[in-house]
């Protein structure tokens, strides 16, 4: 047995027979994020990843959501790296590129030793059938376009290892595209696939330090590291294979199962920590990490083509009438930062809104007053015989987002507003999301250093849409933050379109969001991507 794996106990045996996964025990070893506390990194054993939900498809275009990403991030790799401090791009799979004075063109070298784990090498051809199908879909493989590549012409393929990708417009967000979860490469085995056939994991070929083992779909996800792996980003210390011998990742629901077995050692790290677990966590000697999200901040999106929405004044009433210091202080423990704009502060192009988001309730009653909606018997305001009683439904990717909505639900009533809370199933959910009768509140976030992050979540022909949205004038200034060729005017632009829905109050900014990991005394290297989803490549355990 490799001297820094280790059989797993009885305890996390117990923990596996509950999950139905108790075959799934075997060896592994733990770690934290000080490397240098630790010493040299060491190579070998295997990393029990706790995982807090279930992955859905592994179409790679569609790779954001991070039970996904915990898993896509590891088997393949994308053409260019950024730095999640930094926010730097620098060249990976793509050896050097070359972008037109309009962006609308854009060449990429590839480096010529890299494989895929079929064997196959990769080539110019296979990334630019990758990027057709993100950028335009396949509607006979069931593709559809993603939102990261916009303004997406075709590719041509120069020779073996260059290809050019050609946009209808100025597209300045492409490069910092080309390194997101989403644009991973994955080879022409996987990508000749089906959509129903590319969501299996077992289908998926690509280029990263592991590659996919044994699969119990929605249960356990077993990798194994790649001994041949020599291509990391030009600018990693590390080269060559990643350190660990191989990972698995259990899907673990419950809070509590997760905190136990890694305060037992019987897991090595885990991800969706509560903050009420935080403390204990770090009491008991584990490493806490709150990775940032860097995107469009977790806000309600007021949908305002709801007739009770429509007026301006009611929408600005429910935003001085939401306390987000209540709560980040009540509901997250201080934790989490208040956000202060629709951007996180840490997402290029933010700009500081505090001073239009305050909370006032007294406020708030003036302006339902002046808009002619009057207390009822119960308190709930009335105009022409109907309440002004709002739906909004809870969020399972959101972090005790039920608390917040009850916390949110007190704070309205206290000026008038009924605020319905629901959890509606699959069905209805995905119906309701472009729905705003039925969901006229809807809780919304997305994470991309980019300020084309602000069209992907609410621009009217986005795939998120998050207002359900007619307004025009929106739609143009989101548009231009995609097209305009010069950052500091993209910046500027993504200001503006701040402003603008902060003014008319379209949303109401909650907090920043984190994705949140603890890691084992004995688990060093933990990294993430610049939007919170776990990279393990650098990852090592130690006795």
């Amino acid at each position: 047995m490799n001297p820094h794996a280790r059989r797993a106990g009885a305890g996390l045996v117990a923990v596996a027979a509950a999950l139905a996964l108790a075959a799934c025990s075997t060896p592994s070893a733990s770690s934290q994020n000080s490397a240098a506390a630790a010493g040299e990194p060491v190579t070998g054993g295997t990393l029990t990843f706790l995982e807090s939900q279930a992955p859905t498809c592994f179409y790679a275009g569609g790779g954001g959501f991070y039970p996904v990403a915990t898993i896509l991030n590891q088997v393949a790799d994308k053409l260019t790296y950024q730095d999640p401090e930094t926010r730097e791009i620098s060249p990976w799979l793509a050896t050097d590129w070359e972008v037109d004075d309009d962006a609308t063109e854009y060449v990429f070298h590839l480096r010529d030793d890299v494989t895929f784990s079929d064997g196959t090498p990769l080539d110019a051809e296979t990334v630019a059938l990758n990027f057709d199908h993100f950028g335009l879909g396949d509607e006979s493989l069931g593709l559809a376009a993603q939102e990261f590549v916009a303004n997406y012409e075709g590719s041509e393929v120069i020779d073996d290892h260059t290809v050019k990708f050609t946009f209808s417009a100025p597209t300045p967000g492409f490069l910092q595209a080309t390194s997101v979860v989403g644009s991973a490469i994955v080879a022409k085995s996987t990508a000749e696939l089906p959509y129903e056939e590319q969501c299996q994991l077992e289908n998926l070929v690509a280029t990263g330090p592991f590659t996919v083992g044994e699969v119990v779909p929605e249960q356990k996800y077993s990798l194994a590291v790649r001994e041949d792996y020599d291509w990391a980003p030009e600018v990693s210390e590390h080269q060559g294979r990643a350190y660990l011998d191989a990972v698995e990742i259990i899907v673990t629901p419950e809070d509590n199962v997760r905190t136990g077995a890694l305060t037992a050692g019987q897991a090595d790290a885990i991800r969706a920590v509560q903050v009420y677990d935080a403390d204990a966590l770090t009491a008991a000697g584990s490493g806490v990490h709150y990775a940032p999200t860097n995107g469009v901040n977790p806000q309600f999106a007021l949908r305002w083509t709801n007739p009770l929405l429509a007026d301006l004044r009611v929408r600005q009433a429910l935003q001085k009438a939401t306390d987000t210091a209540a709560i980040v202080d009540t509901i997250y423990q201080g934790k989490f930062a208040q956000a202060t704009s629709v951007l996180s502060r840490g997402a290029t192009g933010y700009v500081d809104l505090s001073d239009r988001l305050g909370y006032d309730p007294e406020a708030a009653a003036a302006l339902l007053d002046e808009a002619g909606w009057v207390p009822g018997d119960d308190g709930i305001r009335v105009k022409d015989g109907q309440r002004l009683e709002l739906e909004t439904w809870v969020g399972a990717v959101f972090p005790l987002n039920q608390q917040l909505d009850e916390l949110v639900a007190e704070q309205w009533e206290k000026v008038g507003v009924k605020l319905n809370i629901d959890t509606p199933d699959a069905a209805t959910a995905t119906a309701g999301q472009k729905d705003p009768l039925l969901l006229p509140v809807a809780i919304t976030h997305v994470g991309r250093v980019d300020p084309d992050v602000l069209k992907s979540n609410f621009h009217s022909a986005s795939n998120r849409n998050a207002l359900v949205s007619d307004d025009e004038v929106l739609d143009g200034l989101l548009d231009e933050i995609s097209t305009l060729s010069s950052t500091e005017e993209r910046y500027a632009k993504a200001a503006e379109v701040q402003e603008y829905l902060i003014d008319n109050a379209y949303t109401i900014p909650l907090y920043e969001l984190p994705q949140t990991y603890a890691t084992s005394a004995a688990t060093h290297g933990l990294t993430w991507e610049p939007v919170g989803r776990v990279v393990l490549y650098d990852t090592w355990l130690s006795e």
